[in-house]
């Protein structure tokens, strides 16, 4: 089946977001490193190239971070040709996905319960937008730690967004929060 492909700029200059006119993978998932990818043969294709940084596979897009030495007008094209042709061969997108740290644990906390629901249905579908995602890591001494992911990590305006968005609506919901923090996991 023909793929379209659309291709947008994210807050984070190092990363391009690559929109599908389909779903292209029920779950989300980001790959770091070579050494992780046997979970997407996507990821594994993309960490072929010398200059990869970070993929994040959303539900129908791909978020690609390249590292500085290379520009994006070198990439664009051939990537999203690349993305067509991984997709309209009906080639696997992910093999299998940690669904941990979407779905709710029953020993969790009162507080960790509300974050979790905040996360899901207000904040990650906003960053999504942007080709991003925020993860819950953990809530320990009134502090929340999350996981910056896709066009998140390493955006310029992250922790903006972190402290003035994520860190703002949190504290409404549970005034007893002192703070918000980023971990690379």
């Amino acid at each position: 089946m023909p793929v379209e492909i659309t291709v947008e700029e994210t807050p984070n200059p190092q990363t391009m977001k690559f929109n599908f006119d389909q779903n292209i993978s029920e779950f989300s998932a980001e790959y770091k490193d070579s050494l992780k990818t046997q979970a997407s043969p996507l990821a594994a294709k993309l960490f072929g190239f010398p200059w990869m940084s970070a993929v994040y596979i959303g539900q129908n897009f791909v978020t690609i971070t390249k590292q500085d030495w290379v520009d994006w007008d070198v990439l664009r094209d051939p990537l999203a040709g690349l993305l067509k042709e991984h997709i309209e061969s009906e080639e696997p997108v992910q093999l299998k996905v940690n669904l941990e740290e979407s779905q709710s644990n029953e020993s969790d906390t009162d507080q960790v319960k509300i974050i979790k629901s905040i996360l899901e249905t207000e904040i990650q579908p906003a960053v999504a937008m942007d080709g991003g995602n925020i993860i819950f890591v953990k809530y320990e001494d009134h502090v929340v730690y999350l996981e910056m992911q896709g066009a998140c990590a390493g955006c310029p305006s992250s922790m903006m967004t972190l402290k003035d968005g994520v860190e703002t609506r949190l504290k409404q919901a549970l005034p007893e929060i002192q703070g918000v923090l980023a971990v690379n996991n």
